[in-house]
């Protein structure tokens, strides 16, 4: 007989999942679920249950059957998070938010950099949170399309609020109209820092003349929240409507929006 084959000890990899006392393999523990992983569903047999899913599943019943009205800001936030953060509990990332925003509104608006220094906000949730923004704004300018803005003064009003109310930083935007004072295009015409944004009239005019606009209305933002006008605002307004004017555009109106409210120039008689 020839010599006995060497037998080689196991290594440290090998050893993983073996079993001495049966002398089988068992099969090396589940992964720990990750942020991007899908959330279990709810009633799906078979399938493994997030401990929270009880939670969410009677959070999303409720939402369906009382609507938004019916959930407090947190629980509301805490729904579109669900889409974004697999198989934890996003109550306690929900009030943390709204503790350090003030609403769901400024939550949903925040900086997405500011969202990520949360707990388990990853580019998912973020993502999530980002999406339900966006739609807000086209479900409020899909309400002044086609339809002459001036006759619907709230509703301009909401959607200038969902576009730049929680902005970070200065933005001046301009509503070109039509000859019928429809919305031909919204154009940001400068954007800048948390207390000024540059404004150069040439070009605001040169954009209405390419536009074949017969009317502007002006709208930008205070990020302090405090939408009264400030000298600058109203020298920069005074040079627009004096060069729109010989052009036969007319300056309707300009709007500073903030946090805490708006103005108007024309209400407040500086038009």
């Amino acid at each position: 007989m020839g010599p006995e084959p060497e037998t080689k000890p196991l290594s440290a990899q090998d050893q993983q999942g073996f079993d001495f006392d049966s002398a089988a393999i068992t099969p090396a523990p589940p992964e720990a679920p990750t942020e991007s992983e899908p959330e279990p569903d709810d009633t799906s047999p078979g399938k493994a249950k997030s401990p929270h899913a009880g939670h969410r599943a009677r959070l999303k019943r409720r939402f369906m059957k009382v609507g938004a009205a019916g959930l407090e800001d947190y629980e509301l936030l805490e729904i579109v998070l669900f889409g974004g953060i697999a198989q934890r509990d996003t109550k306690a990332t929900a009030k943390a938010m709204i503790a350090r925003f003030g609403s769901y509104e400024a939550a949903i608006a925040a900086p997405p950099d500011q969202l990520m220094e949360f707990p388990f906000v990853g580019d998912s949730a973020v993502t999530m949170i980002k999406a339900v923004e966006a739609a807000a704004v086209r479900l409020v300018r899909k309400q002044i399309l086609n339809k002459p803005i001036l006759s619907s003064s709230a509703t301009l009003l909401a959607y200038c609020t969902a576009h730049m109310a929680r902005a970070a930083k200065e933005e001046f935007r301009v509503l070109f109209l039509d000859t019928k004072n429809r919305l031909i295009e919204d154009v940001e015409m400068g954007r800048g820092t948390i207390d000024h944004a540059p404004v150069y009239v040439r070009e605001v005019v040169q954009k209405a003349l390419r536009l074949g606009a017969k009317a502007m209305i002006l709208v930008h933002n205070h990020p302090s929240g405090d939408p009264t006008p400030s000298s600058a605002d109203i020298a920069m307004t005074k040079e627009i409507v004096a060069a729109a004017r010989p052009l036969g555009i007319a300056v309707h109106d300009h709007l500073v929006i903030g946090r805490n409210g708006h103005r108007s120039f024309r209400a407040d008689g500086l038009l």
